[in-house]
């Protein structure tokens, strides 16, 4: 997993503008729940943690306990350690971790991130227990549609074509003996309005908004204001693909 450099500030707005309230993923805990047949005492290992949403999630949620691997120095300061969440400092491609050790292993928002898919099922292959799922959660190419980023920022949609599609992610894992299980998209509410989701960004935080020209941000702000302006009722709600593999 290609290191990302984030200073404490920079972590910090990534931890703001990136995280998705709890609330706001009823969804992903159920079809988590279904895939992965989590129960307290398992294992999963967390693969590019960042600051540790997913990780205090799936612990407060299925009592499990989280390795949760992240090469990014001031992203791993604020995971919340202790409590069934245990920190690593390593990448994907070689995790700090041993053999067997986990009953499900969790790529957020990584894939792209992976320097090589090979290395990384290889890795996984090794770390996971026998019939152990691996689920990814991700936005890829052809299948952003309904993507929050994507509708009022549409230049972001360059961003993630460069991303592995589903077949090259899964032709790599199949390399290491994992086979697809399932593809589904799921809805996650970013913030409870659009306003409240505008008043949220942080372009910093963000490589696609950041990969944008200042014409292209602010043209992206002004759709995003006046679509909160015409229904401020209506909550962020976007979607993203989790798929399982076994």
């Amino acid at each position: 997993m290609a290191a990302v450099p984030h200073d404490t500030r920079a972590a910090e707005e990534y931890r703001l503008a990136r995280e998705i309230p709890r609330d706001g993923l009823t969804a992903w805990r159920t079809a988590i729940g279904e895939a992965a047949r989590l129960k307290p005492g398992m294992t999963v290992l967390d693969v590019g943690a960042g600051t540790g949403a997913f990780a205090t999630a799936f612990r407060d949620w299925y009592g499990v306990r989280v390795l949760a691997v992240e090469p990014a120095e001031a992203m791993r300061a604020l995971i919340p350690v202790g409590g069934g969440v245990e920190v690593f400092d390593g990448r994907g491609e070689a995790l700090p971790v041993p053999d067997g050790c986990a009953d499900a292993a969790w790529l957020g928002s990584v894939v792209h991130h992976l320097s090589d898919l090979g290395a990384t099922a290889r890795e996984l292959r090794r770390a996971l227990r026998p019939g152990a799922p691996v689920l990814v959660r991700n936005a890829f190419p052809g299948r952003y549609g309904r993507d929050l980023r994507v509708r009022f920022f549409p230049e972001t949609a360059d961003g993630i074509d460069d991303y592995p599609t589903v077949d090259r992610l899964c032709a790599a894992f199949a390399e290491a003996g994992f086979a697809r299980v399932s593809l589904d998209a799921l809805p996650q509410q970013n913030a409870p309005t659009l306003a409240e989701f505008a008043r949220r960004i942080r372009r910093g935080a963000d490589s696609k908004l950041k990969a944008l020209d200042d014409a292209q941000f602010e043209a992206g702000m002004e759709r995003l204001r006046a679509a909160a302006a015409a229904d401020p009722a209506e909550p962020a709600t976007s979607w993203m693909d989790l798929l399982v593999l076994a």
